[in-house]
Formats: C-alpha cells, structure tokens, sequence
C-alpha cells in the first residue's frame, strides 16, 4: 500500500528472515503456527486506516440509533441463546473492509464478538524483531502504544475481578486453531482457557473444579456447539451470578444480521434471503448463512439452483450481499494479491479501534482453506505510517 516501503521489504526479503518469524512465534507460544503466516506484513497509511475505523464505528452508531433494529435484532436471537442482563453496548466489536476497484474501503462483514485480541501483538512483535521493522511504523491505531493497549484489553477481559475467577471459555480449547491467542491470555492476565462442558453449575454460580467463575471471556460459537451438538452444563437462558466480558446475546444482534440495517457508502447491498422475490444475475452476489463462522457455507456467486436448494423455512438465515472485487494492492514475488483488514475496537467508555488483523489472499475467499498450496498468503500484522 505505500510503495516505498513495500519495494524496500521485498528487495530485502528472505527465506531466513520468514524461518525467523515462524521460529520466534514457535518461541512464543511453546509450538509451531496453527494457521498460514504471511511471509509479509503490511504497510498501511493512517490516513486509510483512521478512514476504516471511523466507517465501522458511524455504522455501529447508526444501528445503535435504530429503534427497529434494537426490536428486530433482539428477535433474531434463537430462544434458547437469550442470555438475561445483555450489556446496552457491545464490548468487543471487529468491522472487516476490502478495497474496491478504486480503493475505497467496503464492509465485508461486522461482528460483536472477539477474536485475536491477545495473540495479535505477538505477531506484530515477531514481524518487527525477524525483518527489522523500524519504530516508526506504528502496530495500532489511533496513536495507542502497546502498553496502552494491554492496560483497556485487561480492562475489557478481567474487569474489577480476581483473574483467578475469570475464564476464557471456549469448545475444546486445547484443539482450537486459535489456541496461541488462549495461551497468550494466559501469559498477559492470569486467564485460563476452560472447555465450556467442564464447568458446573450450582444454583445460580459456575464452578471450575473447586472455582468460583464470576467472569467469562466468552469465545464458544454457538455455530460450533450447534454443529457438534456439544453438551452445555449450564443453561444460557439461566439468570446466573456472573459478568459477561462480551455479552454472548452481541454475537447474534451485530452480525451478518446487521448488514442489511446499514445506510453507508462503504456497505454493499445487502438482503435477507427471504424478502428477495427475485435474483436476477445471482453472479454479481455473495451468499451467506447469517450465524456461521470462518466463511462456512459461503457462496461466492451462488447459482439459481444452489439459491432455490435453501429450504423456504431456512431463508431468513441467509444474506444476500452485493458482490464487490476487491483489488489487489501487495506486490509479491508470486503476483499482486488482496488483503482484507479488519478493524478491532473495545468499547469502554467509548467505541475505540485499538487494533487491527490482516488477511492476505489470492482465492475466492481471504480465509486459509480458501488459499492453501499459496505462498504469501495468510494472516499478517498491519504497521501504520503516520500521515
């Protein structure tokens, strides 16, 4: 994205350097990646990123203001998932943007629920020390420093408990693909990764063993519990004795059910399946499951067939969103490929972008199953150039 910068990393580029990174995560986070790398971060102007957080934010702010929204957002979530004492704000909220044919920044999707918020930094840190990344290339927005930022993830994850009674509650942590963001938790906060079915209910109170939880980092997807048709111990609907550091009811209300709320010239058209009489030229169109996760059922110009095979009853679980070909913009040794940004925020005493997460891509998709036998391609880390 800034020339200068992206000649000079290439032209200084090797295999040892990007042996280097992947050894110093391994470092890290006591074993190899679980998911593609990039051999390259990315160079980013702040004029452009600040452009991306202040679009995600005024939509978040525009659903926030919607009273039609709030009433058909709440409705939305399925009975069984309706978690009493919902927070009147999202705590995390993460907006991903492509750039189209003429740079400008297009919502793919938003979302109110966290993901890499602890392993980021260490990609970054890893990005920096194997290829010499210079100091004033900023690795989060908004003028935060990394301290900074450790102090308001703290704030959002542990809140005024004892880290000994907050968990990180995941299915099957130890097996996740995302399980060195859970490792890294651990490392900055004191806060363990729990399996959701190894918890005990007592009354209206959640134990780990013998501990008492009073505060859950929520990650279980109920995509996945669904799908594996997991086992819960407890009962979401329970007016339970415990604080929510990510409300699981966000999950559902901002989401791909957001999209089609949203009056924003960096959202495409989007429809619910189920109010579309007609789709002529389903080719210039993206189909989506609303609630599924890692781009699973994703149809990236569906056909007429593949949209009529959608039961009638299962319609309004599906978005139709306006397809946009986002364009290529990182020079690589293999061709000019695509990124996808997404923009991480907290709300705290106020909606802040506090980091970002990079994806890079050359398939139909930017997720990894969708650019395997690729090279330079993946995740990576996004370093800011004041302007």
């Amino acid at each position: 994205m800034i020339p200068s910068l992206r000649q000079q990393f290439n032209q200084s580029y090797s295999p040892a350097k990007y042996a280097r990174f992947l050894e110093l995560l391994e470092q890290r986070c006591g074993e190899g990646a679980q998911f593609r790398h990039s051999e390259t971060p990315c160079f980013f102007t702040s004029e452009l990123i600040d452009r991306m957080a202040t679009a995600g934010r005024e939509m978040v702010e525009q659903l926030m203001a919607d009273p039609q929204y709030q009433v058909d957002s709440r409705a939305a979530i399925p009975e069984r998932y309706r978690v009493p004492n919902e927070a009147g704000v999202p705590l995390f909220v993460q907006a991903d943007f492509g750039l189209d044919a003429e740079l400008q920044p297009k919502l793919v999707e938003i979302q109110g629920f966290p993901s890499l918020y602890a392993y980021q930094t260490v990609m970054s840190n890893a990005y920096r020390e194997a290829y010499g990344i210079e100091s004033a290339l900023a690795a989060f927005p908004d003028g935060i420093s990394e301290s900074e930022y450790i102090d308001m993830l703290r704030r959002a994850i542990v809140g005024e408990q004892d880290p000994e009674n907050v968990i990180l509650m995941e299915i099957d942590p130890a097996h996740q693909k995302t399980r060195h963001d859970f490792l890294r938790t651990e490392q900055l906060f004191g806060v363990r990764a729990v399996d959701i079915r190894a918890l005990r209910k007592e009354g209206n109170r959640l134990f780990h063993g013998q501990t008492p939880v009073k505060r859950i980092y929520n990650r279980a997807i109920v995509d996945e519990l669904e799908r594996r048709n997991i086992d819960v111990p407890f009962d979401f609907r329970d007016d339970l004795d415990v604080e929510w550091a990510g409300h699981p009811n966000w999950f559902f209300r901002l989401s791909k059910f957001s999209l089609p709320y949203l009056k924003h010239p960096a959202v495409p058209w989007t429809g619910f399946l189920n109010r579309i009489d007609r789709v002529d030229d389903p080719q210039r169109y993206v189909l989506k499951p609303l609630y599924s996760f890692a781009g699973v059922g994703v149809i990236v110009g569906p056909t007429e067939e593949q949209i009529a095979s959608i039961p009638v009853e299962r319609r309004h679980d599906y978005i139709l969103q306006e397809r946009v070909d986002f364009r290529p913009v990182v020079e690589t040794p293999f061709g000019t490929t695509k990124v996808e940004v997404r923009i991480m925020y907290l709300w705290l005493d106020e909606l802040r972008p506090v980091n970002t997460i990079i994806r890079m891509g050359r398939g139909a998709q930017m997720g990894v199953d969708y650019n395997k036998g690729l090279d330079w391609v993946g995740a990576s880390a996004a370093f800011i150039l004041q302007t």
